[in-house]
């Protein structure tokens, strides 16, 4: 053990001294803002010595009075809204805010959650000058550091996509991480990314002047008041139970942080809200010697697992722990958060980890070891949207760490929300209903939240794949399959394949390839694409999320007609492409939709969209007992047959002829196979290629499945996984919802105006934007790129993301890539659009545009030439491809 935790440990903690910063300046923040309140109250008929009345009605309401809280109740205030009141079960910001660390960076993992980081560091930069409060901030950059080639890619990546948003950034040599901060150690660094603008603020003081600012604007602000449950009817929020009364509301906003899962419990309608909370480290040091600058940079030492900063003259230093500690299992059992037990047998490694980063530590004095609570989820992403049960009931929570970074943005996000309907960008990866009921298990969550905390520092390939609350979901094939050498991943929970390891490969090697270069089942993957294209492959795809709308009469057509941009007034057994549009035009789903009979139809939607897929239709579906919905996802199972010999297979177990001529393309027939009656077959791939979807009843799905690959030997038929679907339908240019496309995505930018119906006398949303997009241009096209000069063997892949450029210029970014074993060449999809007019407008994107551009896609930093089609060009190669084996051949030949 190192002398610093002897000292430490000797010391007796009644004379450890109190927690200055956070506690000197909550008592500051709290005083303050009571002094405002009452000023307000002076000028609006009150008294200086008398508490706001409680209100009885209120048009929202938000419990919490934290950051994220207080942020809300802001930037509602400044779009307008009136008669908010805000909550707080004890004190404003005695709760995680007041122990927080202090830290904004926009060193985050996704694009949305860079700008969020980035809005919170330019208001909070502000707030002092709109407020007259001070927030403590400093704006001293940060240096990510990298003790290792892999993490330095990773940090490259980061900084070209920063780029993109605008964020000023450097990737630097470690000699310049010494010049930038004294105290680092860079004898084992090999680089790092400077970010100048990340910037240390004092939370209790942001929080201050943003409840000072929030009342200013109207907002009553009210302390030890509980929220107990939020009442519901008909399904949409009516009132707040507190336990100094209810107060009738329209909108309900849950930011209790720790509290916001039992809060959600608690609720007349259960709410789920899935986080857990960690024990979160970290120590104080007394001033040293030497003086530092109040503007070294934060450092960031991922692969240590430690963050370091400058706090009154001595050092502030925390970490991310490889075996965190779940707390708070169950009830709201702190009013406020204190300062836990200490646990310096627990802390030592990330203390270990400080010194030797910052050797010159060894002879300063500790103050005082922090633990303080955090709140993660389960795919560490924060929670924020509408909830899907109940109608009105919005959430701000499970910062995983980064409450302080993202409560600006997120407050501001979510306040576009409740005002406009959606945000100003896609929040998606952010939005509540990406999860459901399935993972509010609080087993599952105290499990998950142990591997997400270490996730926050770890080093994330690309696919890499969470390790805990596996086999939540599974097909009724998932044993048979994971015994022919199935590798899994796992989508909202469900087990899917990604590929399968032939027998005689070396499990363990393939099971731990993690890369940023070629991956070792590249030609695993690369012989089950070819078996796709030349014989036939099964694939379990049952993880789509699948729906059945029924009617007596016309109403399921009529909802579906008003739902759906293309037509779906089809003969029965026609399955529909469509997309479900916002009114701006944008996908909030995209589907598969077959018309079973009259008045029934099965929906195919993504497999991560069953709530968000259920809400959006449940939400524009009438009232009417002769409508009804019903997710019967569980009740089917889905084999994919790709490939030119699948009709082979099914002709021979269905004694039904599958060609063309008898079973067109896009048509859904209910037949036997084998013994199974009831089968639900469907001629589509989802990929391109030729092929049946078979929609099994569970009980039927292990026969079938057996019947198909018995029958299937003569034809060569083997197991494929869903790295090959990628390749398959990324080199046929097929945008997937949720990765090429949202929520601010028309079909008309996407090369989908064919799948709107334009030419029928109907209205369905959406439709008034994409008339007037129609006629005043598209600015931005997506793309398809073949990577021309890029080596697949010796340069990194390219993944999701990447900067491209046209004529020098930046035109967009990468949504999705794969390798095209058929191009023998890496393909990615993206958007790219035009350069602004001269008045500043966007200008209409046109085929000559992307078809004349020279175009280069950045993978961490390095640019690679790319050929750009608005069509797929997959035959051209092949072509080519052809006669370049036909050459080759010739020469043989006449040697």
């Amino acid at each position: 053990m190192c002398s610093c935790v002897r000292r430490s440990r000797a010391l007796s903690p009644a004379l450890l001294p109190r927690l200055l910063l956070p506690r000197t300046g909550y008592r500051r923040a709290s005083r303050g803002l009571w002094t405002s309140v009452q000023r307000l109250l002076a000028t609006t008929g009150g008294t200086d010595s008398q508490l706001p009345p409680f209100p009885s009605q209120a048009r929202v309401v938000i419990c919490g009075g934290g950051i994220v809280g207080t942020s809300v109740a802001y930037h509602l205030a400044k779009l307008g809204w009136t008669d908010i009141v805000l909550l707080e079960q004890g004190r404003l910001g005695a709760g995680t805010t007041r122990l927080c660390a202090g830290i904004v960076s926009v060193a985050k993992p996704i694009s949305v959650e860079c700008q969020m980081a980035n809005y919170s560091l330019n208001l909070y930069q502000q707030l002092e000058e709109e407020t007259g409060v001070k927030t403590g901030y400093a704006n001293t950059g940060s240096l990510c550091l990298a003790q290792n080639q892999d993490r330095l890619l990773s940090l490259k990546r980061l900084a070209s996509r920063l780029k993109v948003l605008g964020i000023s950034c450097n990737v630097i040599k470690s000699k310049a991480v010494a010049k930038l901060h004294p105290l680092v150690n860079i004898h084992d660094l090999v680089g790092a990314l400077h970010l100048p603008d990340d910037a240390v603020v004092s939370p209790p003081d942001v929080n201050h002047a943003l409840a000072v600012a929030a009342a200013q604007h109207g907002v009553q602000i009210l302390e030890r008041t509980t929220v107990q449950q939020v009442l519901v009817e008909n399904g949409h929020v009516m009132a707040v139970e507190t336990d100094r009364g209810s107060i009738e509301c329209e909108y309900f906003v849950n930011c209790a942080g720790q509290w916001a899962y039992e809060l959600g419990q608690a609720s007349e309608m259960k709410v789920s809200i899935p986080l857990h909370g960690c024990e979160h480290f970290y120590l104080l040091t007394k001033p040293l010697p030497e003086n530092l600058s109040a503007n070294n940079p934060v450092v960031l030492d991922m692969d240590g697992r430690v963050y370091v900063r400058n706090w009154q003259g001595g050092l502030l230093s925390g970490g991310f722990e490889k075996n965190p500690k779940p707390i708070f299992t169950e009830g709201r059992n702190q009013l406020e958060i204190q300062n836990m037990q200490e646990d310096w047998d627990h802390f030592e490694p990330m203390l270990s980890s400080l010194l030797r980063r910052m050797p010159g530590l060894e002879s300063a004095e500790i103050l005082q070891l922090v633990n303080c609570p955090e709140s993660f989820t389960p795919d560490m992403r924060c929670l924020m949207g509408e909830t899907p049960g109940v109608s009105g009931y919005f959430v701000l929570a499970g910062m995983n760490s980064s409450g302080l970074a993202f409560a600006g943005g997120g407050g501001k996000y979510l306040a576009e929300w409740m005002t406009y309907g959606y945000p100003s960008t896609d929040v998606w990866p952010l939005d509540i209903k990406r999860f459901g009921n399935l993972q509010s298990s609080r087993t599952f969550l105290r499990h998950r939240v142990m591997e997400v905390m270490p996730l926050l520092y770890d080093l994330k390939v690309p696919r890499w794949d969470f390790q805990t609350g596996r086999q939540l979901r599974t097909s009724p094939l998932y044993d048979r399959l994971d015994t022919q050498g199935a590798r899994w991943m796992e989508k909202h929970g469900f087990e899917r394949p990604k590929y399968f390891i032939p027998q005689g490969k070396d499990l363990l090697s393939l099971d731990q390839s993690k890369t940023f270069y070629k991956p070792d089942w590249f030609d695993i993957v690369g012989a089950e694409v070819k078996c796709c294209k030349e014989a036939v492959c099964v694939v379990d795809m049952s993880s789509f999320t699948k729906f059945e709308l029924t009617s007596t009469e016309g109403e399921a057509l009529d909802l579906l007609q008003h739902l759906c941009a293309n037509d779906l007034d089809v003969p029965v057994g026609h399955i529909v492409h469509t997309g479900m549009l916002n009114k701006r035009g944008g996908y909030e789903n995209d589907c598969s939709v077959v018309r079973l009979s009259k008045n029934s139809f099965f929906i195919i939607s993504p497999s991560d969209q069953p709530v968000h897929c259920w809400s959006w239709i449940k939400k524009h579906m009438p009232s009417d007992p002769n409508l009804h919905l019903e997710d019967v996802s569980w009740k089917f199972t889905a084999l994919n047959l790709i490939g030119p010999r699948a009709m082979d297979v099914l002709a021979e177990l269905s004694y039904v002829s599958m060609k063309p001529e008898h079973f067109p393309s896009m048509f859904c027939k209910e037949m036997s196979v084998g013994y199974a009656n009831g089968i639900r077959v469907m001629s589509m791939t989802h990929t391109g290629e030729p092929g049946f979807m078979l929609y099994i009843p569970i009980e039927y799905a292990l026969h079938v499945y057996n019947e198909v690959m018995s029958v299937g030997q003569k034809y060569g038929i083997r197991n494929a996984g869903y790295y090959g679907l990628r390749s398959l339908r990324i080199e046929k240019f097929f945008a997937f919802w949720g990765q090429d496309l949202n929520a601010f995505t028309t079909p008309l930018e996407c090369g989908r105006e064919f799948r709107v119906k334009f030419d029928k006398d109907m209205d369905f949303l959406g439709r008034e934007a994409l008339v007037q997009q129609r006629h005043d241009g598209v600015s931005r096209r997506f793309v398809m790129l073949v990577l021309e000069d890029h080596d697949t063997e010796l340069d990194v892949w390219p993944w999701w993301g990447e900067p491209i450029y046209c004529n020098g210029r930046l035109a967009g970014t990468t949504t999705s890539s794969a390798y095209s074993y058929t191009l023998e060449r890496h393909v990615c999809l993206g958007f790219v659009s035009t350069p602004p007019g001269p008045d500043g407008l966007p200008t209409p994107i046109t085929p000559d545009f992307i078809n004349r551009g020279d175009y280069e896609v950045d993978i961490a930093g390095q640019r690679y030439s790319a050929k750009a089609k608005l069509y797929p060009f997959s035959s051209l190669f092949t072509q080519q491809k052809r006669r370049k084996e036909d050459l080759e051949l010739s020469n043989l030949q006449a040697k």
